[in-house]
């Protein structure tokens, strides 16, 4: 069973602090991912993000509902943590995030997933497909990030 690699490499406008608080906040997680996914936690709230904390999830994929859980197995702010998938639909789940301070208000958001799919040879085989939907995925949370991170400025109308 192949392991794949998922990376993501995004920068944003805020110190690092400011970033990584907002990946700290569970509930964030529901506003970047794809809402047809119907992304829910399950945890009660509040959720105190540290080494250790178990975060219970709750998707459909493709209209199949399904249950996730996930292990803050590394916690380092505001430098990186690591969750990893402890039930889910693969077989393995590990997904680091890491931010570099790259000025004093700007902040590189690092995604690494190493990832392997169910159910060999045949979860090798539809790889393509599963890299298509995680592409997508990490692509709508890329923009959902800039959105809520990076808002545009909108000058004031000039009328009086």
């Amino acid at each position: 069973m192949a392991e794949h690699i998922l990376e993501r490499k995004q920068v944003i406008d805020l110190p690092i602090e400011e970033t990584f608080e907002f990946f700290a906040d569970a509930r964030n997680l529901e506003r970047i991912t794809p809402p047809e996914l119907n992304f829910r936690i399950t945890t009660p709230e509040p959720i105190e993000i540290g080494e250790g904390t178990l975060i219970d999830y709750r998707l459909k994929l493709r209209g199949v509902p399904m249950t996730w859980k996930t292990l803050i197995s590394e916690w380092d702010p505001p430098f990186s943590f690591t969750d990893e998938a402890l039930k889910s639909p693969y077989t393995q789940w590990i997904h680091r995030h890491t931010f570099k301070e790259i000025g004093k208000e700007r902040t590189e958001i690092k995604d690494r997933v190493r990832y392997r799919l169910p159910l060999k040879p045949l979860g090798d085989i539809a790889h393509w497909y599963v890299r298509r939907e995680l592409r997508y995925i990490f692509d709508f949370r890329f923009r959902a990030v800039e959105e809520i991170l990076q808002p545009k400025f909108v000058p004031a109308s000039n009328a009086a």
